[in-house]
């Protein structure tokens, strides 16, 4: 099953597996999402969902039962 994957502020959007890690999917779209650990901990990699939630993109994966996905990126200037 696909899932169109919006990353803002870019506004790009790219379709996606469910179950393919998010960092995959946004490395074949262009977009950079910084990273530290990989295991979640340093939330470096931390983007927020359309509805508020934040997730750490280095453990996430594409979730089912969505035609869309948006992902807001922000930078943290600690990192």
């Amino acid at each position: 099953m696909s899932v169109r994957v919006q990353f803002l502020p870019d506004d790009v959007t790219v379709n996606a597996e469910v179950g393919e890690a998010l960092l995959d999917v946004a490395d074949r779209a262009g977009i950079f999402i910084p990273t530290g650990c990989l295991m979640g901990t340093c939330h470096a990699c931390t983007v927020e969902l359309e509805d508020g939630d934040t997730i750490r993109a280095c453990i996430t994966a594409i979730p089912p039962g969505r035609e869309l996905l948006t992902i807001n990126l922000f930078s943290d200037p600690t990192w």
